[in-house]
């Protein structure tokens, strides 16, 4: 990877480990089909406390991990820069599935072959729970 490549991810992860510095707030969230590879990166802006009009974006891969791909950490940085986000939440792990309950599939766990590893574990920990 290239340093210019590389410094979109940094300068994100700089962004998170700042803390909390005001509102506008972006919280970034990784997902995939299990702990190894993220599919899929969401995005919320918060424009303040309990703000349910957020603005969301998802950028999706079905071969790369989203954590780790160029074009996608530059348009997440200019998602968050576009929206003038003083702070930024970030997950350190994949927490889950891809799919969305109630959206995607219904029921306890998403039906999706490719998804198995999450039946039977804590979406934030991968630990078994079942």
């Amino acid at each position: 990877m290239r340093v210019t490549e590389e410094r979109f991810r940094k300068r994100i992860g700089k962004k998170a480990r700042k803390g909390f510095h005001g509102w506008p707030m972006a919280t970034i969230a990784f997902y995939g089909p299990d702990l190894s590879r993220a599919s899929k990166t969401v995005i919320s802006i918060f424009r303040f406390e309990g703000d349910e009009d957020r603005e969301t974006r998802t950028w999706l891969s079905d071969d790369a991990d989203v954590r780790h791909d160029p074009v996608i950490s530059r348009e997440v940085l200019e998602f968050i820069e576009r929206h003038d986000a003083k702070s930024v939440a970030m997950t350190d792990r994949i927490i889950g599935c891809p799919h969305q309950e109630g959206i995607d599939y219904e029921g306890e766990w998403c039906p999706d072959p490719a998804c198995e590893f999450w039946h039977g574990r804590d979406r934030f920990t991968g630990e078994r729970v079942h």
